[in-house]
């Protein structure tokens, strides 16, 4: 691993040696998402990252309501897919040049490019969130916003932000993982956006272009958990189990 590598991508190399090493044996199952964030000192979101990666690479297998556990059997050559940027990674930087791309489009972008986005926005709204054509909408919203600031370099890195979302394995699987949990684009939200734009309220912009994305990750922390209300009701299955004998 060079110095250069991805925290997430330390983190899954760290616990892909300890498997092959055997302090993970075969088939147990991992310390709790809590407890390897505090063995390897990086935040919860770093961890579920590194479990995703090493779940593409068949070296674990996550079982939700239950946790994580190493493959029965691991890949005699595990490919070395270049798994490029996390969900989490992609968002932090979304915030910075999203928000202030809103900001500054807010004050400079012409009346048509407003109107523009309001189309869009009345096709998201009539559409169902779940489909296709809202997921490419969603980026179209995004997208005009950032020509509007009159900058083709920020277009371009906004471009660049979305490209990412799509190409990178990681970033990809954890949004479809968004998916299939039923996370889709929220239209009322962007509409807070365009109304902000509407105004030429430039905070406004920032502000809830922010805010929207800050609900993305929310989004995506909620879907992403690797124990969660079914490992409690799991647990209480587990003792109404045991106990059962008793009241015989």
């Amino acid at each position: 691993m060079t110095e250069r590598s991805k925290l997430y991508q330390r983190v899954a190399h760290q616990i892909e040696q300890k498997i092959l090493e055997g302090v993970y044996t075969h088939g147990s199952r991992l310390p709790a998402e809590r407890d390897l964030a505090q063995i390897f000192k990086v935040s919860r979101p770093t961890i579920r990252e590194a479990v995703i990666a090493l779940e593409i690479r068949n070296f674990v297998e996550v079982r939700h309501g239950s946790g994580v556990y190493v493959s029965g059997k691991i890949p005699a050559d595990p490919p070395e897919t270049e798994l490029n940027v996390g969900a989490f990674e992609l968002i932090e930087a979304r915030l910075m040049f999203e928000g202030e791309a809103a900001g500054l489009a807010a004050t400079v972008m012409s009346d048509e490019e407003i109107a523009h986005i309001g189309d869009i926005l009345t096709q998201m709204e009539a559409l169902d969130p779940s489909s296709v054509e809202e997921l490419n909408l969603d980026r179209q919203f995004h997208l005009a916003i950032a020509e509007g600031t009159q900058s083709s370099i920020v277009a371009q890195t906004i471009e660049h932000l979305w490209d990412l979302r799509d190409q990178s394995p990681l970033c990809r699987h954890m949004f479809e993982q968004a998916r299939h949990e039923g996370i889709n684009p929220r239209p009322h939200e962007h509409r807070r956006i365009y109304e902000a734009l509407q105004a030429r309220n430039g905070a406004m912009a920032r502000d809830a272009m922010r805010d929207h994305l800050r609900r993305v990750s929310e989004d995506l922390l909620a879907v992403t958990e690797l124990e969660m209300i079914e490992k409690a009701k799991l647990d209480i299955m587990e003792k109404r189990r045991r106990l059962a004998p008793e009241r015989m």
